[in-house]
């Protein structure tokens, strides 16, 4: 079965419904997955797929998932529709492509059983793009129980950097009698059991 890696500690929805606690993935020391625990592919997809869905604002900016985990989300937008008038890229579209890719690593640090939040949000404009896609890739600076910032770099078809931005999420308990990270969304959508 393909896996990706959360925050350790999770709590996920499984396809039938149910509640299942993740167990630790490597217990050595200088593992690399020290702090991880795993995570059915399945689970991820629809995370990521809620995160884009229609109706989202993700989704109308014509937002995709390239790839994603606690540690490292990849995305692409296209320039086209989120310009500003000038014809360049809008800096707020930059913006709402950093949160979302920042916030949705965040969740998959941060397990279906908790709640993220963003908090706090920047971002440096470095350049113009005024057509094709950009890619965003935000990297996990700090994961931790209460806290994940994130590190987001978005480069125009050329390589250039166009933005960098950096996230930080809150992260607290499920409130008791509400979805986390999107579960309400997903039930809706029928992505998960009731």
């Amino acid at each position: 079965m393909a896996c990706g890696f959360v925050g350790s500690g999770a709590t996920f929805e499984t396809p039938a419904g149910g509640m299942t606690r993740l167990s630790w993935a490597g217990a050595t020391a200088g593992h690399a997955d020290i702090g991880k625990v795993r995570m059915d592919q399945e689970l991820m997809d629809r995370a990521m797929a809620a995160t884009t869905a229609e109706g989202t604002l993700a989704g109308r900016m014509g937002i995709t998932i390239v790839s994603a985990s606690g540690a490292e989300v990849v995305a692409t937008m296209p320039v086209a529709g989120n310009i500003q008038p000038f014809g360049l890229l809008h800096g707020g579209a930059s913006c709402v492509l950093a949160e979302t890719i920042g916030s949705l690593g965040a969740a998959l640090h941060a397990g279906l059983g908790r709640v993220v939040v963003g908090i706090e949000i920047s971002a440096t404009h470095h350049r113009a793009a005024r057509d094709g896609d950009v890619t965003a890739v935000a990297t996990l600076a700090h994961g931790g129980r209460t806290i994940a910032t994130y590190e987001i770099v978005i480069t125009d078809s050329a390589g250039h950097r166009v933005c960098t931005s950096r996230l930080t999420c809150l992260i607290r308990d499920q409130v008791p009698g509400r979805g986390a990270n999107g579960a309400d969304i997903l039930r809706e959508q029928g992505v998960i059991g009731s």
